[in-house]
């Protein structure tokens, strides 16, 4: 590249303590010349942000008064980042470590094809190093999305989605298709968002050259995760289905409560009652 295109990463953080400062030594170690650093800080309490501040001074930093969840906390990075004419956004999680070539190899990957809109590298378990994410499916008919571990040949190739983890985004998506969806407070939001990217004609892909480390944080703290996941999952296909499956997801969903509600009256699952909380909870809101 003879030019090299101005990259605002964007990292959420939300008491982050014990991940932010290995994220941020790697990212400020990476070998692209054009970048700049946000960190938007969802009103963090254990401290994290101070210790961000103390040792990462290059960095932008935004702090949120509250904690507005992933997509609008990381919305906030992002308009900042698109008003000062950013020409690519890259969404990354504080828990990721990155390797030093990453960026330059999305940035050359999506230079390549104009068509080219949503990229993501291929995202490693930070404490065995198996495949985390090496592209995504949606299963319409069973409602889900599946991460895959299978990386392909290929440098560049299709994904129906990219994870949040790690999204580098051209600005011209955002500027046709908007940004994520805040009717998703935690998780969906990148499967959403990759989805109208792809229907507005960009192609998701995932570059195997292009690495990076993901020490997942979430799973310390199941019954929030278990929530989140299925409400969110309810937004996205009810916003997303074709009017041809609507009826089938209708019926799907049905059987899927029955399951619940056994599961619950005879102790099968006990993230059962937040599953049923979110069913709820879904069904008294209004998205």
């Amino acid at each position: 590249m003879k030019n090299y295109p101005k990259v605002f990463i964007v990292i959420l953080n939300y008491n982050g303590r014990d991940v932010i400062k290995r994220c941020l030594t790697s990212v400020f170690k990476v070998n692209y010349p054009n970048f700049e650093v946000v960190l938007v800080d969802n009103n963090s309490t254990d401290g994290s942000l101070e210790e961000a501040k103390n040792h990462f001074s290059k960095a932008n930093f935004i702090k949120n008064e509250e904690n507005l969840g992933f997509a609008a906390g990381n919305n906030v990075g992002i308009r900042f980042a698109l008003e000062r004419m950013a020409d690519y956004v890259l969404v990354l999680n504080n828990d990721t470590e990155a390797d030093k070539e990453f960026l330059s190899k999305l940035v050359e990957s999506a230079e390549s094809d104009e068509k080219i809109g949503v990229l993501s590298p291929v995202i490693f378990r930070g404490d065995t190093k198996e495949v985390w994410f090496s592209g995504g499916a949606i299963d319409w008919p069973r409602m889900k999305v599946r991460h895959l571990s299978k990386v392909e040949t290929e440098d560049v190739y299709r994904s129906d989605f990219i994870t949040g983890c790690s999204m580098l985004v051209k600005a011209e998506v955002f500027k046709k298709v908007g940004l994520f969806d805040e009717d998703f407070f935690l998780y969906w939001e990148d499967a959403d968002f990759s989805l109208r990217a792809k229907r507005a004609g960009f192609k998701n892909v995932v570059v195997s050259s292009s690495w990076i480390y993901h020490y997942e944080n979430s799973e310390k703290h199941k019954d929030s995760k278990t929530y989140w996941l299925v409400i969110s999952g309810l937004i996205f296909f009810k916003k997303n289905t074709r009017f041809w499956l609507k009826p089938w997801l209708k019926a799907y969903l049905a059987v899927r409560k029955l399951k619940n509600r056994l599961d619950i009256k005879f102790e099968k699952n006990n993230l059962a009652p937040m599953v049923q909380k979110a069913y709820n909870d879904f069904r008294n809101a209004k998205f």
